[in-house]
């Protein structure tokens, strides 16, 4: 078969010198020859301009609402830049933390999403605030007024992201177009939550194998609205502060007292030493939580197990008494949040009697 013929034109070759084009012209830099003019680079706004991030300028429509990321140009009206920051874990400013970014060890908390939560952040003034996120095209609303308000007072950052962006790296399923990043929470002494302080007598809570976010976050919102004085966790086999937890805690997480222990049953132990009672919930029990009558007035410690398995057996044992909350339709059992609220409120509502 013959060849087939190509009808490409063939490539010129050049002839001249090395770095020299066929045409004559030297491309190599000499001594005395003017080298060619660089292209200006287009301006660059930094790592955070190369994620779709803006800083974001205080009245910028009505109620301090955001501008589109998109519109975003350099020829607007000067406005305040954002403040430098650290960097964050694993990334620059205006990057999300890398996902395989090491992860501190203790109780976490370093990412926060959702409003509220944002907000009790910035009211709680307990850790520093890097920086904060709200997605470009976030509605307005009051909330995010004090959000902006109180992060202007306090000199913490506010970028504009897109909301592609920002769900990307949001935690939890619905942040509500805004994340914090700051430091981690940071640990209550165990040793100081089994003291009296101010006449107040211990008022504790410890959670044995919770792993559920949503129950955890809920369970302390509880605890906050009761008046806890402090919570107690286990190092491992628990659930910590992730972003679930702190949005579903409404804040809560900010001003709880929490503490991690590397064994439940020995920190039980060592709340018994010091005169604390120490009450476990489970279903099993024939007594009630309303027969803890008296107790209540001292101090005590409510001992609430895994949504699943409840206490388990050297939590249980290690207990002064078992008391479990009457059920009387078909529905065998409370989830742990709901557990949480009714022992700890029933605790606050003795307290109170006794003080009237």
């Amino acid at each position: 078969m013959a060849a087939r013929k190509s009808n490409k034109p063939k490539a010129k070759v050049n002839l001249g010198p090395p770095g020299r084009p066929a045409g004559g012209r030297n491309t190599n830099s000499r001594a005395g020859s003017k080298p060619a003019a660089k292209k200006a680079a287009a301006p660059r706004s930094g790592a955070a301009a190369s994620r779709g991030v803006v800083s974001r300028s205080k009245g910028a429509g009505a109620g301090g609402a955001s501008r589109s990321a998109a519109s975003f140009s350099r020829d607007d009206a000067p406005r305040p830049k954002a403040r430098r920051s650290a960097p964050l874990p694993g990334g620059r400013r205006g990057e999300a933390p890398r996902r395989n970014a090491p992860v501190a060890k203790g109780l976490g908390g370093e990412q926060v999403e959702g409003r509220q939560a944002v907000r009790e952040l910035l009211i709680g003034q307990k850790r520093k605030i890097r920086e904060i996120w709200m997605a470009s095209d976030i509605d307005a609303a009051p909330i995010l007024d004090d959000i902006e308000q109180i992060a202007h007072a306090q000199r913490v950052p506010i970028l504009e992201v897109a909301r592609r962006t920002l769900e990307d790296t949001a935690r939890s399923e619905a942040p509500q177009g805004i994340i914090a990043f700051a430091d981690q929470l940071e640990e209550a002494s165990f040793a100081d939550m089994l003291k009296t302080h101010n006449g107040v007598a211990p008022f504790l809570v410890a959670v044995d194998g919770v792993t559920d976010p949503g129950n955890l976050g809920a369970l302390l919102r509880c605890c906050d609205g009761a008046g806890v004085t402090g919570v107690v966790l286990p190092k491992h086999r628990a659930v910590h502060v992730t972003p679930t937890v702190a949005k579903a805690s409404a804040g809560a997480v900010e001003h709880v007292p929490m503490t991690l222990v590397s064994g439940l049953p020995t920190a039980i132990q060592q709340m018994k030493d010091k005169g604390i009672w120490v009450v476990g919930l489970d279903d099993s029990s024939t007594n009630t939580l309303f027969d803890i009558g008296k107790l209540a007035n001292e101090g005590i410690c409510i001992v609430l197990g895994s949504e699943g398995t409840g206490l388990s057996r050297l939590v249980k044992d290690r207990c002064d008494t078992i008391v479990g909350i009457p059920m009387l339709g078909q529905v065998s059992s409370l989830n742990v949040s709901a557990a949480a609220a009714l022992a700890t409120y029933e605790v606050t509502r003795v307290r109170m009697a006794g003080r009237a």
